[in-house]
């Protein structure tokens, strides 16, 4: 049976202090963590930054997070499209604000925060920017390191797909 392992091919994260300050932050606003907002959204907001942001390790990881929370298998396969969806109609205003930071659009970005306003109080609007930026670290964190998915299976391969 194979099984995925990660192996960082640019550099070691615990090289830095930013290793640390990410995982306190994780532990606060990441895919564990107990937030006001309803967990599938922030499962959304998390998979949406990872494919703005192509992260392997996070595309995985939020994948399986996500169906987790309760998105559907549906749901989570056309999030990708999610202005053409219907599905999405809730979370609709949260995923741009999150598109909108993540890429930063100046423009866009206050029309998206006006939106949110319409939608979400105070304290939600604080969580989903909360999610965002911490998901926005942590992709360019394992893209800068190199998390690349490799699988190991019981003959042996190693985390370079080669045998030893």
């Amino acid at each position: 049976m194979n099984q995925l392992q990660y192996t960082n091919t640019r550099f070691d994260p615990n090289r830095t202090r930013l290793h640390d300050i990410a995982k306190d932050m994780a532990e606060a606003f990441g895919y564990t963590a107990t937030l006001g907002i309803d967990s599938e959204l922030a499962q959304l907001l998390r998979l949406r930054v990872a494919q703005l942001n192509p992260c392997s390790y996070c595309l995985i990881l939020h994948t399986e997070a996500a169906h987790a929370a309760g998105s559907t298998p549906a749901k989570v396969a056309h999030l990708l499209s999610w202005r053409e969806s219907t599905l999405f109609s809730p979370e609709s205003a949260a995923l741009e604000y999150a598109e909108m930071l993540t890429v930063f659009d100046q423009a866009g970005f206050a029309a998206a925060h006006t939106r949110m306003v319409e939608l979400f109080d105070e304290q939600s609007i604080a969580e989903v920017a909360s999610v965002v930026i911490n998901m926005n670290v942590w992709t360019r964190l394992k893209l800068a390191q190199g998390a690349t998915p490799v699988t190991v299976d019981g003959r042996g391969v190693n985390d370079t797909g080669r045998h030893p």
